[in-house]
C-alpha cells in the first residue's frame, strides 16, 4: 500500500539520464562482445574478459524482457480505453461513486503508472481508482497473515507479509519517498515484533498498524464473482481447451499417463475455480474433470505446506510450519476449504500445534 500523489519527483532527471545513457555502450553490447571473444566496445585494443554466473545471466535475461515504464504507461492507457469500451462507459466512476470497470487484469506496475499519472495520461478519477486497487492488493496480501496473527498473537507474521509485499514493488515505486517511508516503518515494526512477538508494535507511519486497526482479524476474502459464475467460467475454459484439442486432431485428456491426447492445463485456473470443478455443485463437470481438478488442488496445497516446512527448517523455527498452514487456511474461500477438506477442526488442531510448540520453545529458552 503506497501513499500516492499525482506528481513524480524523479521526472526532472529523465532527460539527463537519457543523455548520459546514450554515450555509454549497452550491457548487451558488452556481453555480445565478450561472448564473441571480442574486447570492450569502447576500446577495440583492450583485452577485457567478462564472466557471469548463471544467476546473473538469468537476471539479465529477465530484465531484457521487462518493458520500460513508458511502454507500461502507454499499455495501461490502452487497457483502460478498452475496458471503457467493453463496459460502455467513459469514466471509472459512475454517478453513484461506484467503480464502473474492473482493474484486476492490470499488474501492479501498470496500476502504479495510472495512480501517479505517468506521462500525464490519466484523469484524477482514474488515479483514484488505481490507488484504491493498489490498496486492495495490499490488504489482500496482508489478510491471511493478519488472520494468523489474530489466532496466534504473533505479530511477526503480518509484518513479514507486509515486507514481502513492499519488496515486490517495481523500481519506479521503490524510488518514491512514500515507499521508502513505509518500508522503513514496517521494518521497525518487524524488528520490534521479533523482540516481543505477542505485542503490537507502535511505530509512526506504520501501514500495518493502520491495517490492523481496520481489520484486526484480516480483511474478508474478496470474491467478486458468485460461485456459480466461477463454475460457469471454469466450464467455458475447459470447453475452450477441448475445442483447441479437436482442431489439432486430438482430444483433451485428464490423465498424464495417457499416451496420446492433449493434457488439460490448469495453470490459468485459480484455486476457487478448481474448487468449483471439484465440488461440482451445478453438475457441470465429468468425473474425469472432477478427479483431475481435485488432484491439482491437492498438489497446490501440498506445495504450500512443503514451502512452510522448508521455511521452518531453514529458519530453525518449528512454529513456521503451523504459521504457514494457518495463513494458507485463512487465504482460502469457504468453497476452497470445503473442496480441500480443510475444516475448522483441522485449523484448530494446527493452532494447538503452534501453541504447544511455542510453549516448548519458551521453556527451552528459559522464558
Amino acid at each position: 500500500m503506497t501513499s500516492i500523489n499525482g506528481t513524480n519527483p524523479y521526472a526532472q532527471y529523465g532527460s539527463a539520464y537519457a543523455r548520459a545513457a546514450a554515450t555509454q555502450p549497452s550491457l548487451a553490447d558488452t556481453l555480445n562482445a565478450a561472448e564473441a571473444g571480442n574486447s570492450n566496445p569502447l576500446d577495440p585494443n583492450a583485452a577485457t574478459n567478462l564472466t557471469l554466473s548463471d544467476a546473473a545471466k538469468a537476471k539479465l535475461a529477465s530484465d531484457a524482457k521487462t518493458p520500460d515504464f513508458t511502454a507500461v504507461t502507454n499499455n495501461a492507457r490502452a487497457v483502460l480505453d478498452k475496458l471503457y469500451a467493453a463496459a460502455k462507459v467513459t469514466s471509472p466512476l459512475g454517478a453513484d461513486g461506484k467503480t464502473t470497470i474492473d482493474l484486476s487484469s492490470l499488474d501492479r506496475r501498470s496500476l502504479f503508472a495510472i495512480a501517479t499519472n505517468s506521462g500525464g495520461k490519466f484523469t484524477p478519477d482514474e488515479q483514484s481508482v488505481a490507488s484504491g486497487e493498489l490498496t486492495n492488493r495490499f490488504n489482500a496480501a496482508l489478510a491471511p497473515a493478519a488472520a494468523a496473527t489474530s489466532m496466534t498473537r504473533n505479530y511477526t507474521v503480518v509484518y513479514k507479509a507486509a515486507l514481502e509485499y513492499l519488496d515486490g514493488a517495481s523500481s519506479e515505486e521503490k524510488a518514491t519517498a512514500a515507499w521508502s517511508a513505509q518500508r522503513a516503518a514496517v521494518q521497525k515494526g518487524y524488528d520490534a515484533a521479533k523482540q516481543k512477538p505477542d505485542t503490537a508494535p507502535s511505530v509512526s507511519g506504520d501501514p500495518v498498524a493502520s491495517y490492523l486497526a481496520k481489520y484486526p482479524d484480516g480483511a474478508p476474502v474478496g470474491t467478486t464473482k458468485t460461485f456459480g459464475t466461477v463454475a460457469t467460467d471454469a466450464r467455458a475454459a475447459l470447453d475452450a481447451q477441448a475445442k483447441l484439442a479437436a482442431e489439432n486432431k486430438t482430444e483433451l485428456v485428464y490423465d498424464p499417463s495417457r499416451k496420446f491426447g492433449q493434457l488439460v492445463d490448469f495453470s490459468s485456473f485459480d484455486n476457487r475455480s478448481l474448487s468449483a470443478i471439484t465440488l461440482n455443485q451445478d453438475q457441470k463437470f465429468s468425473n474425469q474433470e472432477i478427479y483431475a481438478a481435485k488432484k491439482e488442488l491437492d498438489s497446490r496445497n501440498r506445495a504450500n505446506i512443503l514451502s512452510s516446512l522448508k521455511q521452518s527448517q531453514q529458519s530453525g523455527d518449528p512454529t513456521q510450519l503451523s504459521l504457514g498452514i494457518l495463513q494458507s487456511y485463512s487465504a482460502m474461500s469457504d468453497e476452497e476449504r470445503q473442496a480441500s477438506g480443510w475444516s475448522p477442526s483441522f485449523r484448530d488442531n494446527v493452532l494447538q500445534s503452534y501453541k504447544s510448540t511455542s510453549n516448548i520453545l519458551s521453556i527451552m529458552n528459559g522464558a
